[in-house]
């Protein structure tokens, strides 16, 4: 008990034993104990010298508290202590450290405190990490005891869920990739650790979440997976629950594990927009009158709930999940309540920096979403668009270095791939619509264009650069622009006051004399000129400005001045490249010419070459967004990074060729173009044969639907036929048994009149009957007539087909032939009616000669005449026989008729599989004119090839020819089905 005492802080007897010893006989008890109340003191005792001796607790405890976590997992106290001291020896936390450490280091003086001691610190907290680390390599060379601490964590106890907690946190942060390695093979290993956001206790809950973001670092798999467990639920919850951007350090922490699922992975973005999670962030921007007095929590929380915004519509995003992003932050009114914070007051200069910065994403590319950004106002007397107003920041030199930069890019994004918002920039800049009483973009952009700050100067002219983008029209719309520069003078035009800027005048030589901008002016100059002729010739058209471009390339000048050369040069390039040739002094040859004699074509290329050279160039590459360190490193546009690139392998090809190449390069040209011509007319022939082609298929179609009604009717006719055989085998044997009662005498002649009537209802209804059947063939005879009537004309349409026309004419001569058929089956069938109605009328005369015969047994007389009636009767019944022997021979002419109709229908399928061999053989003919396409296109691709190799740029028709090829894929697929 006295090593006890000595631990815990009681008199001991006899000599102190140092840390180290008094480690080892803890790890001993630790070892050897069979109580559990020795070892859990022991493990308590080390646990207090484990931040002391860091180092000895480490080396010689470590593997005493593993087995101790193994082993008395069911006392939850010493597995509280034992997590706590792995958590004391891994953690590398610099505040825990120095509050325990406080005594042992004595303070210094106020005086001391200078450079020189925060060396010592510095090392020690280096010594720490690496300790940390090291200790954190030998606790995971055993993938079992992270998974060990795993499973203590599914334990609900207080003391042992929040170290384990922590000790994870602190493995994470020293060796993450191999922790996470392991988190992720475990079975349920994450699960586990998303129950921990579910756990009532706040502060278990706030570490799991420092936990959970240590876990998802840089780990995509792992992203996946705690998005799939529901996670942004319920961060989304808690941050409902904290008090969205009001709440506190726990929002902020929920904000960062949000950052941390959703940057850079599409999977999960994708899943946050499916889930609509997107309608939830509106909330978190709502703001009222009064923004003063800000806390610096919630500011931090808003700049994080903003940058969350951004993540979702990233320029490095793909372009269908931004534009989908996009649409829905519309849609909910997200976008509404970003610009009611971009236009309201008391808002930290900070946080409007990061909104413009989220609003220009969030516009960027999306029509709607720059259509409403134009239409909102700012709340001023008179209201002002919010683009004048963000202007009117970005050309002030008093505003914030980086508030500028930010309306800078929410500028460029209102302008990008928005050809309408161009050239309502442009057109406020026209003689037609300045308003004298109101300040528009067009003024602000000039004003700052031509002031004496040579950042405005930058700004102004990458805005307005950008308003030219791929936008020919306005290119030369911008032309018409007149300045007023001093009264008393005639105005000049845009282009000619920013060459006078660079070339020309004293004050404005002056003003210009900054490389910021000048760089801004040329960039600008680049970007009008470039794929504009008609710039091109008015800017040849002053004749100061070839010798001034040709005197900066030739000169030797410093470092910086070299950048201008490089777009001095890159601007005669320019003039190179897209010259028409319509100014006689300054023609392509020319041109090349004055440089091969001043400047040297070797020294223009490599002034050319220095622009991507230059350092911030491949900066400004990098991203879309303006970002610089300070305002002088502000020299490159993005925009124009890519026009650079684009032009300066052109430019340097053209400045080597020689007329001859030239002139060979436009005989190649017009060759493509008559190609160009030819397989156009093909591809028409094509289009042309395909439609053809649709047409027969639909012939085709609709001559099998009428071959199965026709068959459909034949076999209606058998079904009839042979209800007519039955019906007639009836009769027969009705009119046998009359015989046989006419002969048994005059007592039977009551039963003869009986089956006669029977009979007579009988031939009646079979007479309703064949008037129906007469009639549905009357209406098959005139829907034949109407189908043999389409078929002439559409014989008639494709009478220049001789194939088509040749199919048709047979098949009008079967269906004429088809038709014929059925009126004389028609005929028939009318003569088989008279003939019943014949059979009706004189059964009906039999009849009432019979029914006075009914007397017979008063009067003897009277007999002689009956039996006179009776042989009368015998006789028409023997005539009677012979008319349904007749009707047999008819209705055996009637089969044979509808024999012809089988066949008839035969020769239609004839037909048909002969229409099928013309359609392929029409199908061979096409892949004929495709092979000779094919040879036209190998014609093509080496003439383009020797085009490229003389250096020319050769635009393809890919999309075209891909389109076309398509279309033949499904035709094809269509004609096999």
């Amino acid at each position: 008990m006295n090593f006890f005492r000595g631990v815990m802080g009681g008199q001991a007897v006899g000599p102190q034993p140092s840390g180290a010893e008094t480690i080892q006989k803890l790890c001993d008890r630790v070892a050897s104990s069979t109580l559990l109340e020795d070892r859990r003191d022991a493990v308590r005792a080390l646990k207090s010298l484990s931040k002391k001796y860091r180092m000895e607790v480490g080396t010689q405890a470590m593997d005493h508290l593993i087995n101790i976590l193994q082993t008395d997992r069911s006392d939850s106290e010493i597995l509280g202590y034992a997590l706590d001291t792995l958590y004391n020896i891994i953690c590398n936390d610099e505040e825990e450290e120095q509050d325990e450490s406080e005594d042992a280091v004595t303070p210094l003086p106020v005086s001391g405190k200078h450079k020189n001691v925060s060396a010592p610190d510095e090392n020690a907290q280096k010594q720490a990490d690496d300790l940390g680390a090291q200790f954190t390599d030998t606790f995971i060379q055993e993938p079992e005891h992270v998974s060990l601490i795993l499973s203590l964590l599914e334990e609900f106890d207080f003391h042992v869920r929040w170290p384990g907690v922590k000790l994870l946190t602190a493995l994470l942060k020293n060796q993450c990739t191999q922790v996470q390695g392991v988190i992720l093979v475990s079975p349920m290993g994450v699960s586990r650790l998303m129950d921990l956001l579910a756990d009532s206790r706040e502060v278990i809950r706030n570490d799991g979440l420092l936990l959970l973001q240590q876990l998802t670092k840089s780990n995509a798999a792992i992203q996946k997976i705690v998005a799939f467990e529901n996670a942004f639920e319920r961060l989304l919850d808690i941050i409902t629950e904290e008090g969205s951007s009001d709440g506190g350090i726990v929002v902020e922490d929920c904000l960062l594990l949000l950052l941390n699922l959703l940057k850079n992975n599409s999977s999960n973005q994708n899943f946050f927009k499916e889930g609509s999670y997107i309608q939830r962030m509106k909330p978190w921007f709502e703001v009222g009158d009064d923004n003063s007095g800000w806390s610096a929590q919630k500011v931090t929380n808003l700049h994080l709930m903003l940058q969350l915004v951004r993540v979702m519509v990233s320029p490095v995003n793909s372009p269908g999940a931004t534009a989908s992003c996009q649409k829905s932050m519309y849609q909910c009114g997200l976008l509404q309540q970003l610009c009611t914070i971009l236009m309201a007051t008391g808002v930290p200069a900070d946080i409007l920096t990061e909104t413009i910065n989220t609003v220009s994403e969030v516009i960027r590319g999306s029509q709607v979403n720059q259509d409403y950004f134009a239409s909102v106002n700012a709340p001023s007397n008179p209201p002002r668009p919010a683009i004048v107003v963000l202007l009117m920041s970005m050309v002030n030199e008093r505003q914030p270095f980086v508030l500028r930069c930010a309306v800078l890019y929410c500028f460029q994004c209102f302008l990008y791939k928005n050809q309408k918002g161009q050239g309502e920039i442009v057109a406020t800049l026209l003689p037609s619509t300045i308003d004298a009483n109101s300040i528009s973009a067009g003024q602000l952009l000039c004003g700052g264009l031509f002031s004496a700050d040579s950042l405005s100067n930058w700004c102004a002219a990458v805005a307005l650069a950008h308003a030219l983008q791929d936008n020919l029209t306005q290119k030369e719309q911008l032309l018409r622009v007149q300045l007023a520069t001093s009264l008393g003078k005639p105005p000049v035009s845009l282009l000619q006051q920013c060459t006078n800027i660079l070339s020309q005048g004293d004050k404005i030589v002056r003003r210009g004399s900054k490389v910021q901008t000048r760089v801004g002016l040329l960039m600008l100059l680049c970007t009008w000129i470039s794929n504009c002729p008609i710039a091109v010739t008015h800017f040849l058209h002053n004749q100061e400005n070839v010798p001034f471009l040709t005197a900066q390339i030739s000169e030797n000048l410093g470092e910086d001045e070299r950048l201008v050369q490089g777009l001095c040069a890159l601007l005669l390039g320019i003039c190179i490249y897209h010259n028409d040739n319509s100014l006689e002094n300054y023609t392509k040859d020319k041109l090349k010419q004055l440089i091969e004699k001043r400047i040297g074509k070797e020294n223009f290329v490599e002034k050319l070459c220095f622009i991507t050279k230059h350092e911030l160039y491949s900066r400004a590459a990098q991203k879309p967004q303006p970002v610089f360190p300070s305002p002088e490193q502000m020299l490159f546009d993005h925009e124009f990074t890519k026009l650079v690139k684009d032009l300066e392998g052109v430019i340097t090809k053209a400045v080597h060729k020689s007329s001859e190449e030239e002139k060979k390069e436009e005989e190649v040209k017009k060759t493509l173009e008559q190609h160009d011509n030819i397989v156009t007319q093909y591809k028409e022939l094509i289009r042309e044969q395909d439609a053809q082609i649709q047409e027969l298929k639909e012939q085709v179609e609709s001559m099998t639907s009428q071959n199965e009604q026709m068959q459909t009717t034949v076999t209606q006719q058998l079904s009839q036929i042979q209800q007519h055989k039955d019906q007639y085998n009836i009769l027969k044997l009705k009119l046998g048994k009359e015989n046989q009662s006419q002969v048994n005498g005059q007592g039977e002649g009551s039963q003869v009149n009986g089956l006669q009537t029977e009979e007579l209802t009988q031939l009646r209804e079979e007479v309703e009957e064949l008037r129906k059947q007469q009639t549905l063939l009357q209406t098959q005879l005139s829907d034949k007539d109407a189908l043999i009537n389409s078929l002439k004309s559409e014989a008639a349409q494709t009478a220049e087909g001789s194939a088509g026309a040749t199919e048709n004419t047979e098949l009008l001569k079967e269906l004429e032939a088809l038709r014929s058929q059925l009126q004389s089956q028609s005929s028939e069938i009318n003569q088989l009616k008279t003939e019943r109605q014949e059979l009706v009328r004189r059964a009906e005369a039999g009849s009432s000669n019979a029914v006075p015969s009914s007397d017979s047994s008063i009067d003897t007389a009277k007999m002689a005449e009956l039996e006179s009636r009776l042989a009368a009767q015998t006789t028409e019944t023997e005539r009677l026989k012979e008319e349904t022997k007749s009707l047999t021979a008819s209705r055996a002419d009637l089969e044979q008729q509808l024999a012809s109709a089988t066949s008839t229908v035969a020769i239609l399928q004839t037909e048909k599989a002969k229409q099928q061999t013309d359609l392929q053989e029409s199908k061979k003919e096409q892949d004929d004119l495709l092979m000779l396409l094919a040879d036209q296109d190998q014609k093509i691709h080496s003439l383009k090839q020797r085009l490229k190799g003389l250096g020319e740029t050769v635009e393809d028709e890919d999309d075209l020819d891909a389109r076309d090829q398509t279309d033949d894929d499904d035709e094809e697929d269509e004609e096999e089905d």
